[in-house]
């Protein structure tokens, strides 16, 4: 997507997620910046349950101009443009409009309406939006203000610059020129002394679960900033492999959630624990989400836990131990299959797409693949292709597997899914539709599992990526390729109902 795209529209509004943060703020300036300057209507906003307070934020407003409003309703315009978040997921209020955009850097979370344009492999929607700018040759240094504020959006988002990769970050961090003294004073003006007194009581104040090296910490009422700050702070012990933070506020509870083991993703521990009573989601090291009040007071009182701070940090935790309790963990690199309690399925005769992997990319290239049950990153060689279900899911195969379990079609692939799949090219982050270089292939029968539905949630480390797992909830199903009992993985509850039936006998 351009922003050149957007210039149909006269009325626009942008919105940033609730709780804006400093990379928000400045994406969200530089897309006003861009329709104001071309005499389009617009506004930059922002809802939630409360208004900006941590102090650096507020001196960031003030001293780069930024006309960022909160708002709690408006009226509904024709164009809302989402920066550094999705519309419709759990950290952004939801405002009707006529068309909605989204300019973001974060893992998809849901469906993406047609304008878009998510670059998750950046360390700052600060980063996406300069692209966006240059693709309509406007050097962002043109104003000092904005450059100054899309430097500190990377550097916030990007703890001091320290966790960046991706050469575009590196660009944009070498080649702002900003105001040095004002970056400085955004730097001393992150805590006030109450919040330097909040994060150092919470931090004195723990739970610690020896066994699962989790800790859980209360932290008194407090901009949602400052719960990650000491998220941060508390992954940095090292008996800490994950935190939780979380404070009581007077409408629910905001939690703040750090891990730094590939075995936990943190955006779904944040979902496991707000499941039913809230919403999360975020990084696979930094996530949060939001609990709400009416739904975790009852919670508190089925578990036989009072309805105040304490009961709350009780059912936390329990969910917490819980987390860890109901999983199992499978590295398929030294995983012994064991076929007890399995039964034999083959793939019913479907017709489906397949993508030689060269074909959208170079060999050597390193790819996302996006599954149903979780990203892979896989390196692109002659010898894989990418597979294109019923519904749009698509999984890696080797050349060989495919041959023995597919026949080539010679007619084209007609895809009927609601999401047209892509890959992502990591090193470029682009995505690419698979759709345009798909070809029709048969199932022929000839492809055996061993099957097992889950009573319980697997982690999968396929040889595909040893970073990222594949996840299995309860209904899910657990495979081993029958003619390979190494090749072990997950497929989700009502996609195994479509696709394989049960060989009799």
């Amino acid at each position: 997507m351009r922003l050149e795209e957007l210039m149909e529209y006269d009325n626009i509004v942008i919105q940033c997620h609730d709780n804006p943060d400093a990379d928000a703020l400045a994406s969200g300036f530089g897309v006003y910046l861009y329709f104001q300057e071309r005499g389009k209507k617009v506004r930059f906003v922002y809802g939630g349950q409360y208004k900006i307070q941590k102090s650096n934020l507020v001196l960031m407003i003030s001293e780069l101009e930024i006309p960022i409003e909160y708002v709690d309703s408006m009226e509904e315009p024709e164009l809302l443009i989402t920066v550094d978040c999705q519309y419709g997921q759990g950290n952004v209020t939801r405002f009707e409009a006529k068309e909605v955009a989204v300019i973001d850097h974060h893992q998809i979370g849901g469906e993406l309406p047609q304008l878009n344009e998510v670059r998750g492999n950046l360390g700052a929607c600060s980063t996406v939006v300069r692209e966006l700018l240059l693709a309509e040759g406007i050097d962002f240094n043109y104003n000092k203000k904005l450059a100054t504020a899309l430097y500190y959006g990377l550097m916030t988002d990007t703890n001091n610059f320290t966790e960046i990769s991706h050469p575009l970050d590196k660009d944009m961090r070498d080649d702002a020129i900003v105001e040095r003294s004002t970056i400085t004073r955004f730097r001393n003006a992150n805590l006030s002394l109450q919040e330097m007194e909040i994060a150092g009581n919470a931090l004195l104040n723990y739970a610690y679960n020896e066994t699962y090296r989790y800790a859980v910490v209360e932290a008194a009422p407090c901009d949602p900033n400052i719960l990650g700050m000491i998220s941060d702070l508390m992954l940095e012990v090292d008996a800490v492999d994950t935190c939780l933070v979380f404070s009581v506020l007077p409408f629910g509870v905001k939690i703040s959630v750090r891990s730094c083991v590939k075995e936990v993703k943190a955006s779904e521990l944040a979902e496991f624990i707000t499941k039913g009573i809230g919403s999360g989601g975020g990084h696979l090291e930094k996530a949060g989400g939001f609990i709400q009040q009416e739904l975790i007071l009852p919670e508190c009182e089925r578990k036989g836990y009072p309805k105040t701070t304490e009961g709350i940090e009780k059912l936390l935790i329990y969910r917490m131990t819980d987390y860890f309790d109901d999983i199992e963990i499978i590295d398929t690199d030294d995983y012994q299959a064991d076929l007890s309690g399995m039964e034999l399925y083959k793939k019913k005769s479907l017709t489906l797409g397949y993508v030689e992997a060269t074909e959208v990319m170079p060999k050597g290239a390193n790819a996302l693949v996006r599954t149903l049950e979780g990203d892979l990153d896989v390196e692109i060689r002659n010898d894989i292709y990418i597979m294109i279900g019923i519904k749009g899911e698509v999984y890696p195969i080797m050349k060989d597997k495919f041959e023995m379990g597919y026949k080539r079609l010679n007619t084209p692939y007609q895809f009927k899914g609601e999401y047209k799949p892509i890959i992502r090219d990591n090193k470029e982050g682009n995505n690419i539709s698979l759709i345009p270089h798909a070809k029709a292939c048969f199932s022929t029968g000839e492809s055996y599992i061993y099957v097992k539905q889950l009573d319980h949630r697997v982690k999968v480390f396929t040889p595909w990526d040893e970073e990222k797992y594949m996840l299995g909830k309860e209904g899910d199903y657990l495979a081993v390729r029958k003619d390979d009992l190494h090749d072990v993985y997950i497929i989700e509850q009502n996609i195994f109902a479509e696709t394989y039936e049960r060989v009799n006998g």
